[in-house]
């Protein structure tokens, strides 16, 4: 056997071996154990060394949440190709940009997508190998069922041995630009952004050796655990990976779309330990449903409730509280594709989004080029375990990840302040920043307000320009059924919470506020709703 390392495929496979017959995956009526998981990794990464794919390869993943999805991506790790994930509501220019862009020698594809992917598939002249998830004779010429894409004989693999430094692409950024492929490196994603083995045993701090996982799992409670976000956006995707890697099973939505109540049938009859969900634009609904079918769900199992990526109000919070077992523990982290699991934290009393405890790789730069000193604002960075860069993008490269004073730094574009006791308080992404008369407003803290209101049911704001102040903050609300609102009393509600630069000058309704899959907000959208809405509009 070859020496283990801290290749992803490796760590699976050190799991799998631990516990072979515990589930490593749920999703609607398909179940996999680790051993089951394993052998039809295996069997597929052989056939994929068969076709010629192997180190360097780009492999791209067009799926919906599968359990083909996760075993595609390991798959592609285990020749030591570089799996790739490709968002399935991408259309056809922005698909053409990433086949293009990744150079993808093989793609996974669901079929509901291959329509979409038969339109774009001149953007890679260099694709070898398609392979059809979701049963059904592909229609693209060349392309193969999933489930004919595997070998008995995985022989071949015992002389592909595989590597710290291999390669995992998060493409990320669709809707601020071209979309970016951070090249995560196995051993950085590893301890970067999956916790290093210690995310359930933080008492023990990250594993030295990648056998060392395996105690780690023998020792640890098995815990079902969902990501409520698809696999295709990398905070679901790592959160999924953190649980498989401490042996715990991974139940995941089986449908395209986010519905509340879907959601909270699978955390009844699953026995949910914990889940994972992306600010208001979930919780929210989650909610809804709870107020709407008191004592539907029984959620007695359910342990850990945790957000990423989105504010999570506190008044959601405290909402939710009645409906949960008294024992739920909620926890808010933040990341970036860029910068990995950057940490765990609560929302200061003093304003901000988060408040993160003083951290040695956790850095605010000031201007891109020097760190910044107690009481100083600036941008959010990080170092210790990074990513390359952006695949092919050397320009973009350099202005996210700079060195100062002889250490590297991601830089995440999260505008930060750092206070005297070494502390980072973390107030939103900096290129949202609305600046009104010299003020800087971050559009989370507005956003939260918003929703605090019972006439609102989403809320995006974003910066205007405005000729006296250079800028206004304005509001895209969606208001919710069988209810019209009322601007004033909205106002209302936010001088009593904000300053008054921060309140909206402007509150444009649409019937609902667009956001990504995974719950995040698209402010390029928002803005543009906003500039055409007539001045004072109210929808």
């Amino acid at each position: 056997m070859n020496p283990r390392t801290f290749s992803l495929a490796d760590l699976f496979a050190i799991t799998a071996e631990t516990v072979p017959e515990r589930d490593a995956l749920v999703i609607g009526d398909t179940r996999r154990s680790y051993r089951q998981m394993a052998e039809r990794v295996d069997s597929l990464a052989a056939w994929l060394h068969a076709q010629g794919i192997g180190q360097g390869d780009v492999v791209g993943l067009q799926m919906y949440n599968s359990a083909e999805y996760l075993e595609a991506f390991l798959a592609a790790c285990r020749v030591r190709a570089v799996p790739a994930n490709i968002n399935y509501r991408y259309v056809a220019d922005e698909l053409r940009y990433i086949y293009d862009n990744a150079g993808i020698k093989a793609l996974f594809y669901s079929a509901e997508l291959e329509p979409a992917v038969a339109e774009v598939l001149n953007a890679a002249p260099e694709l070898k190998v398609k392979v059809r998830t979701g049963g059904g004779t592909p229609a693209l010429a060349g392309a193969t069922a999933y489930e004919d894409a595997r070998m008995d004989d995985t022989r071949a693999l015992q002389d592909v041995r595989c590597s710290d430094d291999d390669l995992s692409l998060l493409y990320t950024g669709g809707t601020t630009g071209k979309p970016k492929g951070v090249m995560w490196p196995h051993k950085d994603l590893f301890f970067g952004c999956l916790g290093g083995g210690g995310f359930y045993a933080p008492a023990d701090g990250a594993v030295s050796t990648p056998q060392q996982l395996a105690d780690r799992i023998r020792k640890a409670h098995p815990l079902r655990f969902m990501p409520v976000a698809p696999l295709m956006h990398g905070a679901a995707h790592w959160a999924t990976m953190v649980s498989l890697f401490a042996g715990h099973t991974v139940v995941l939505n089986d449908q395209h779309r986010f519905d509340a109540e879907h959601v909270l049938d699978i955390a009844a009859t699953q026995k949910l330990n914990g889940i994972t969900i992306v600010g208001d634009a979930m919780a929210l609904p989650i909610l809804d449903a709870l107020k709407a079918h008191p004592g539907r769900w029984d959620l007695s199992a359910l342990f850990l409730f945790g957000n990423g990526g989105a504010v999570m109000s506190a008044h959601v919070k405290e909402a939710l509280k009645p409906f949960l077992p008294a024992n739920v523990y909620f926890s808010d982290g933040i990341g970036s594709s860029e910068g990995g699991q950057l940490g765990m934290g609560a929302k200061p009393a003093e304003g901000g989004m988060i408040k993160i405890a003083a951290r040695a790789d956790l850095k605010v730069v000031v201007d891109g080029k020097r760190l910044a000193s107690a009481g100083e604002s600036g941008i959010l960075a990080r170092s210790g375990y990074l990513p390359l860069g952006y695949y092919r993008d050397p320009v973009k490269t350099a202005e996210t990840f700079v060195t100062i004073d002889g250490t590297r730094y991601a830089i995440t574009g999260d505008a930060a302040r750092r206070d005297e006791d070494g502390s980072i308080v973390i107030f939103g992404r900096g290129n949202n920043c609305i600046n009104t008369g010299g003020e800087k407003v971050f559009p989370e803290e507005v956003e939260e307000v918003l929703r605090m209101s019972p006439q609102i049911l989403d809320a995006v704001v974003v910066g205007l320009p405005d000729p006296r102040w250079g800028q206004k903050v304005a509001a895209v609300v969606s208001v919710r059924p069988g209810m019209s609102l009322d601007q004033a009393a909205l106002r209302t509600l936010c001088h009593a919470h904000l300053a008054g630069y921060k309140v909206p000058k402007e509150i444009v309704t649409v019937p609902e506020v667009l956001r990504s899959a995974a719950g995040k907000a698209n402010y390029v959208w928002a803005k543009s709703i906003a500039e055409q809405a007539p001045a004072g509009a109210a929808g």
